[in-house]
């Protein structure tokens, strides 16, 4: 779905996440680290629940230069109403620049999240995690 032409929410808050490393299946070789961790957040706001999931991240010898992909499943409430969707993270870093690219899987939204649509943003703050998420319901079609 395309977000430009639908009703769009911006919704903000924070969220604690604890990250714990898990064993990963491959190994870096030529200075490169690979690293498998699970996620565990909370947030706080507008968008209230837990979500839960796993990231891959690979981390080069040149300091501040990486990348990661995570999947986490939100679960509680957003704007009242309540189901669960997928996030789908990319994250790549050069030279300690961020670049950062959170989406909602599309039909992932189920409950009354059925139709989610949207994007996050995540900023850290003093060791704050602040979130900003915009999104959108689809239509529902009329019948014919």
């Amino acid at each position: 779905m395309d977000m430009t032409n639908a009703d769009i929410t911006k919704v903000s808050g924070t969220f604690e996440v604890k990250l714990e490393p898990h064993s990963a299946y491959a190994t870096g070789v030529g200075g490169m680290n690979l690293g498998r961790m699970t996620l565990d957040k909370a947030f706080i706001g507008e968008l209230e629940g837990r979500s839960q999931g796993e990231m891959l991240s690979a981390m080069t010898a040149k300091k501040g230069s990486a990348g990661y992909v995570a999947i986490e499943q939100f679960v509680g409430k957003l704007c009242g109403k309540q189901g669960s969707f997928v996030l789908q993270h990319f994250g790549i870093m050069t030279d300690g620049q961020n670049r950062l690219h959170l989406e909602v899987i599309p039909n992932s939204g189920a409950g009354e999240l059925t139709g989610l649509y949207g994007n996050m943003a995540i900023t850290i703050e003093n060791g704050q995690h602040f979130y900003e998420f915009s999104f959108s319901m689809a239509k529902e079609e009329e019948p014919m």
